[in-house]
């Protein structure tokens, strides 16, 4: 018998036997929740169990540390046995293709996601219900979820695609497990391998062909993002000499907050107060760090702080940036050329299209080359605040990598930048600070006002604020004992959103513009410590 006949003879006998007891063979029941096990002597035992969904379909992982140097992500649907996922994967998912008519352009258009997948769900439905009409209606739901997520999306990768609590999805290779970076664990392994190096390209393949780009043996590089806005990166062998990779960065579905980044305790009520005091005044700010350190985070949460009364354009790679619904906001992205080298859209090309747009604020994603940063700094020279990311490690590095190529900004064009806010993050304990917060001075000097001490894991001032003070009295008439008590006003109406919770975008942002608007009635909650009516 050939390999095709056999595998055709055990899905019928699959389809037999869930015929006969569908209830029994098609639903597996959820298993109780195990207790939580305290890690043995060597560091073994389970350290987490959480659940969560992936659209309609319940997801449950486990991590534990086992003999192994990193902890082990297992996940596992409760819903769904072995079988099953075999009779979906190959018979049924057959059907449901069969049954959507639909043109490749509609597929691939990004505007039409909503549309595909909702046609896609209900063709699902009627297939199952042709398999199995006795199979109650949430079951069939679930199925139709992963049937249509095995269709249209990542297949195996999507579970952990919709877990709030990772940050990064990397495939290694086909040989290797799936590693996740929890928030909480760091690096992981997990239970999840796929089956050979072409699953892997046929992934990245359906990611780029959704943003009009393609990757193959010509072109084997791949930056791209899926439609939830969740960075994609892809490498094909042998520019990657293991096998076929991919590498997701989950976008944020709950963007920080400055609350939310206090408490995680990431940065001090103190420093908050100050970096809200510069945002209200419109001095500009650069946020640098290394990689993964929450410059981007930290970015969006500044950018919360600004006043609804003011248009903000926002010019990045790919689109990371929340801002309150309210908010007068204007998001732009680059975009690279086509197979034909034409169409490219740079960040300088936008940068100079924001200028024409009138606008207030504007705030870069990442300034990574002269042009770039010359135009950025053109923009503060002409009255225009400026909040940008860059790639450094302290206040001194920033300004070095600013003056020094490729960047190459002249010292003299400096002064038009207030502060450097430089964000940290300590890989061995996992955990993100605010490393420095220094006003910068003319011609690249710098002077640093609050510094991270490892030591007592606080944030004390080291310095003196002075330019940053004289740029206050100059523009707002404050004098150093009203720029203290404003920052220490701030102070108390950031601890009070803490203590109460509000820590969404449109909370804080909506919050902080009243405050802008009648700054007596919100101190008068604070004062009080009322509840907040949105």
């Amino acid at each position: 018998m050939e390999n095709g006949d056999k595998k055709e003879e055990g899905i019928k006998e699959i389809v037999s036997r869930f015929k006969e007891n569908e209830e029994a063979e098609y639903i597996i029941p959820t298993p109780v929740g195990r207790p939580k096990a305290a890690p043995q002597k060597g560091g073994e035992g389970i350290l987490d169990t959480y659940s969560f969904l992936s659209e309609n379909i319940p997801v449950e992982v486990t991590i534990e540390m086992k003999k192994d140097f990193v902890p082990i992500y297992s996940i596992s649907i409760p819903g769904i046995a072995g079988g099953t996922k075999l009779l979906l994967e190959t018979k049924l998912r057959g059907e449901l293709i069969a049954e959507v008519k639909l043109d490749i352009t509609e597929i691939l258009d990004p505007k039409k996601v909503p549309l595909v997948k909702a046609k896609f769900e209900e063709a699902a439905a009627k297939v199952l219900k042709k398999n199995f009409p006795m199979l109650p209606e949430d079951k069939q739901r679930i199925l139709a979820s992963y049937l249509v997520q095995n269709t249209l999306g990542m297949g195996e990768l999507e579970p952990p695609l919709h877990d709030d609590l990772l940050e990064e999805i990397a495939v290694n290779n086909a040989n290797d497990p799936v590693w996740v970076f929890h928030k909480k664990y760091g690096w992981c392994k997990t239970n999840i391998r796929l089956k050979d190096e072409e699953q892997i390209y046929d992934y990245s393949s359906l990611v780029a062909r959704k943003v009009g780009r393609q990757i193959n043996t010509l072109t084997p590089l791949l930056d791209a993002h899926l439609p939830s806005g969740d960075r994609v990166n892809s490498t094909l062998f042998p520019v990657s000499n293991f096998g076929n990779t991919l590498t997701i960065r989950k976008f944020s579905k709950n963007p920080w907050t400055i609350t939310n980044l206090i408490r995680g305790q990431t940065i001090t009520p103190e420093v908050a107060g100050m970096i809200w005091m510069c945002v209200q005044n419109e001095l500009s700010l650069i946020v640098s760090g290394g990689t993964g350190s929450g410059k981007t985070s930290f970015l969006n949460a500044m950018a919360g702080l600004i006043p609804a009364n003011q248009r903000i354009v926002s010019i990045e790679d790919t689109r990371e940036l929340t801002l309150p619904a309210f908010l007068h906001w204007v998001p732009m992205v680059t975009r690279e050329a086509n197979p034909e080298g034409k169409g490219e859209i740079t960040m300088l090309d936008l940068m100079v299209n924001a200028l024409r747009q009138r606008p207030d604020r504007i705030i870069v994603g990442e300034v990574r080359r002269q042009k770039e940063a010359e135009v950025m700094f053109e923009a503060m020279h002409t009255g225009h605040s400026v909040y940008a990311t860059l790639h450094a490690d302290n206040t001194e590095q920033t300004i070095s990598r600013m003056t020094n190529p490729p960047i190459n900004v002249p010292p003299e064009m400096l002064d038009a930048l207030a502060g450097i806010v430089v964000q940290f993050r300590h890989r061995r304990f996992n955990l993100r600070r605010t490393l420095e917060f220094a006003e910068v001075y003319k011609n690249g000097k710098y002077n640093i006002v609050y510094r991270w001490d490892a030591k007592t894991d606080k944030t004390p001032r080291v310095g003196k604020l002075t330019r940053i003070a004289d740029l206050l009295n100059l523009y707002a008439g404050l004098t150093e004992r009203e720029i203290e008590e404003n920052v220490w006003e701030k102070v108390d109406v950031l601890n009070w959103m803490v203590k109460n919770g509000y820590e969404s975008v449109n909370e804080v942002g909506s919050i902080v513009s009243r405050y802008y608007v009648n700054p007596d009635e919100i101190m008068a909650s604070v004062k009080r410590n009322e509840k907040w009516v949105f």
